[in-house]
């Protein structure tokens, strides 16, 4: 880091502790008087970006639902991805220049593997690789691999490594030129040179450094092992003290050893981040992989939930890290409240995407994506001229498999035209979807408008119509979701009577780690064809 970046980022770190919490994330807790301003400036569609354009940045870099991320320096070029869970196609590949900006390149994962969690993206080689702890048929967890020579594909089919009970894998090559995957335990083991399977047996290979016995955890939980070399030493920052639970329990930690075998030494300032109260904008911070930034400076990037708003899931954070003369980094960010210098003051990438969709192209695996789906669900799907038809699956919203979009906002407003096919017993509409034990949302068939809320149908919500056709709006405003719906395209709106506050679906209640995502269903028998699909974020006013 230059001495007058450094000087700089002392000055605005400074300056965050001694800012008022008007600056911070909002708590959902505050009144509207009180609610911040807002301080992101908008992107495409008014979504929230982090580069303010003055040459700092305000977290989240990348916001929305996008916990465990793993990242790889390759070159002048970064590239990210993270954990997808029940989300299929999966483990989208993310790129940018100057760590700040980030734009998607595309999935890599079209097999379900069932649950993803986190993951490790590495190159060795001129290839590169993704290791994937996985549990496909539910009898238990394996680590499995997929690979390119190219970042943008093809990706191959997975490879079970057999590594089994093992989640949250860490590539690394020894100091012996041998490939080796560090899982949670923190256990280690070794593998053949093209790291397509094991060369060795399962062993121990570090015990965590433990918190004071009175901290407010979840558990202790180590995991989430990242390995890096810098000079002589072998870094290994791991996570502990559970994901989600206590705001105050997830945590990073480091430890370093001149070999791959160890013995390993506890970092004497660990944790090197912690969420140390509910007065911080993020929540939960941990699970952090270190990399080298554009202009030689060290970052830290890990992710968090925003103060109040669990329903979007972890989203990433980057915080600088300084390499002082006692060998160990240092985390420099403070709580993330303000803005921080960002690695580069050039512009070198661009930012996010618009998740407006008129269905005239191939958005699967940016944008959409299906949830916990069988093998054959992408059958359902068939693209027309600006439409996208989908063919109903199941009977009800609990067991649609229901088309998938992640948002990221904390107000937005979605519309979409649906199309019943000629069968009275389609049904389609629009839902806040967490999982299939917690969503809300309008439904409709030839003959009823439904209401859906705690999961399940409200009969006597129900509203009598005569049309195929309806156009939906749906408003989520700081937690809190009202209805329109149009016969005539939206020419003519109808509010409906029932809103509903969704701030208690998140991890914490429903389990998962998921985020409440916006979903389109569509169940019975027929299908329904899909137009016009538009996104904004909206000013907040609760």
């Amino acid at each position: 880091m230059t001495t007058s970046r450094r000087t700089l980022l002392k000055s605005m770190v400074a300056g965050a502790t001694a800012a008022p919490f008007s600056l911070l994330a909002a708590s959902s807790t505050q009144s509207a008087c009180n609610k911040p301003a807002k301080v992101w400036p908008p992107g495409v569609e008014g979504q929230r970006k982090a580069d303010l354009g003055n040459g700092t940045f305000l977290n989240p870099i990348v916001s929305g639902d996008h916990p465990d991320p793993t990242i790889l320096k390759d070159g002048d070029d970064y590239y990210m991805t993270f954990s997808s869970f029940y989300s299929y196609p999966g483990l989208i590949i993310w790129h940018s220049k100057d760590l700040v900006n980030w734009a998607p390149i595309g999935p890599t994962l079209t097999t379900s593997l069932g649950v993803i969690w986190a993951v490790d993206l590495c190159k060795h080689d001129d290839r590169y690789f993704i290791y994937i702890p996985a549990d496909p048929k539910g009898e238990g967890w394996s680590i499995y691999a997929i690979w390119a020579d190219d970042i943008a594909g093809p990706w191959s089919e997975p490879v079970n490594l057999h590594i089994d009970g093992c989640i949250d894998p860490g590539h690394i090559v020894g100091e012996n030129g041998k490939r080796y995957l560090f899982v949670n335990g923190i256990r280690k083991i070794r593998l053949t040179d093209d790291g397509l399977a094991t060369d060795g047996e399962l062993e121990m290979a570090y015990d965590p450094w433990r918190y004071p016995s009175d901290w407010i955890v979840e558990n202790f939980a180590p995991e989430g092992p990242k390995l890096f070399r810098h000079n002589d030493w072998f870094y290994l920052v791991t996570a502990v003290g559970g994901t989600a639970g206590p705001v105050t329990g997830h945590m990073v930690i480091a430890a370093r050893s001149k070999s791959i075998h160890g013995p390993w030494e506890h970092c004497p300032h660990n944790p090197l981040v912690r969420t140390q109260s509910e007065q911080e904008p993020w929540w939960s911070k941990g699970h952090a992989t270190v990399v080298q930034g554009p202009e030689g400076d060290w970052w830290m990037v890990y992710h968090g939930y925003e103060n109040g708003f669990r329903t979007l899931g972890r989203q990433t954070l980057l915080e600088p890290i300084e390499w002082r003369e006692d060998g160990w980094f240092y985390a420099t960010g403070g709580d993330l409240s303000k803005p921080l210098p960002k690695p580069t003051r050039k512009a070198l990438s661009t930012s996010g995407f618009a998740l407006s969709d008129d269905f005239s192209q191939n958005k699967f695996g940016i944008q959409w994506s299906f949830h916990n789906p069988r093998p054959e669900e992408m059958a359902r799907v068939r693209y027309g001229d600006k439409a996208l038809l989908l063919s109903a699956h199941g009977s009800s919203p609990a067991d649609s498999a229901p088309l998938t979009c992640p948002v990221s906002d904390r107000a937005y407003e979605i519309e979409v035209a649906m199309t019943l096919s000629d069968n009275t017993n389609t049904e389609a509409g629009i839902l806040l979807f967490y999982n299939h034990k917690a969503y809300v949302g309008l439904g409709f068939t030839q003959k009823v408008l439904k209401l859906y809320q705690y999961s399940e149908e409200l009969k006597w919500a129900g509203r009598p119509i005569n049309n195929r056709e309806v156009r939906f709006k749906l408003t989520n405003n700081r937690h809190v979701v009202t209805y329109h719906y149009s016969f005539d395209n939206g020419k003519t709106w109808h509010l409906h009577g029932t809103r509903m506050e969704v701030s208690g679906m998140h991890h914490n209640v429903f389990g998962g780690f998921l985020s409440l995502k916006v979903a389109l269903y569509c169940t019975g028998e027929g299908s329904v064809t899909l137009r016009d699909f538009q996104y904004r974020a909206i000013e907040e006013t609760l």
